[in-house]
């Protein structure tokens, strides 16, 4: 049986990020799309419109030194607009490291992610990563 659609543009997304493709996200992702981003650290809060999505998908590299990588694990879907998208993360930024597991809850419409909603393992070891 084939994948949801929803699975595919899921994968699409972690596929295109995972290469730094900036252009092949942002026809994932609609111009108005929101990316949630949960914690207390200077990269979290609320990502508004495509610029500002990829603008933090940057910083994530750049404040890493390029260590950023996520492992797509699963996508589940619901078939009305909804998908999961269960990864695993590992950065090291100076002497701190990241070695945690992670989702995305992603709102679809047509065939565009219009808001992505970040949920991590341990939002106080996230924040001190960050800090």
């Amino acid at each position: 049986m084939a994948e949801h659609p929803h699975a595919q543009l899921v994968r699409k997304g972690y596929e295109a990020f995972s290469r730094g493709d900036m252009d092949a996200l942002r026809s994932l992702i609609t111009s108005d799309a929101t990316q949630h981003v949960p914690g207390s650290h200077p990269l979290s809060g609320d990502c508004k419109g495509i610029d500002a999505i990829l603008d933090y998908y940057r910083r994530l590299f750049e404040e890493t030194a390029g260590t950023f990588k996520v492992e797509l694990r699963n996508v589940l879907v619901d078939g009305r607009g909804h998908a999961i998208a269960m990864h695993h993360v590992k950065a090291q930024r100076g002497d701190k490291r990241m070695d945690e597991d992670g989702c995305i809850v992603f709102r679809i419409v047509g065939d565009k992610a219009t808001d992505l909603d970040e949920c991590v393992e341990d939002l106080d070891r996230m924040d001190e990563f960050w800090s």
